[in-house]
């Protein structure tokens, strides 16, 4: 059974910083981009990073380019998030997501991701 796995949320205060991982099983994702989204209250999932299938490539949602770092370990099959600097408005849950086969090179929709992790909530306290 795959399964994508996220650890790290909490609570934090503003300024802090929390670093997500998600842990994959049952496949390997080596070859697909990965992604991180989030579901704020009473918000749309929005997207926050991708990272290429051989991280080459990243891309960022500007509300949080300069302050979060996606990167991965392939070996290890596992997905990072690095999230400094953080906000109120960064309080969220938070998804890790393995693209579709056909997906490389990263991607900020969610259409072209199949597979999700549960989600880990992140809290920024002011």
């Amino acid at each position: 059974q795959v399964q994508l796995v996220e650890s790290g949320g909490g609570l934090v205060q503003t300024g802090g910083s929390l670093r997500l991982s998600c842990a994959a099983s049952g496949r390997t994702f080596n070859s697909v981009a990965m992604g991180w989204f989030r579901l704020g209250p009473g918000k749309e999932r929005d997207f926050v990073a991708t990272i290429s299938w051989n991280g080459g490539s990243t891309d960022y949602s500007d509300s949080v380019k300069g302050r979060f770092t996606i990167s991965r370990n392939n070996a290890k099959n596992t997905v990072l998030l690095q999230m400094n600097s953080l906000k109120p408005e960064d309080t969220a849950v938070y998804y890790c997501a393995a693209a579709r086969e056909t997906v490389y090179s990263g991607s900020k929709f969610p259409e072209e991701y199949d597979h999700w992790g549960q989600g880990t909530q992140v809290t920024v306290s002011s």
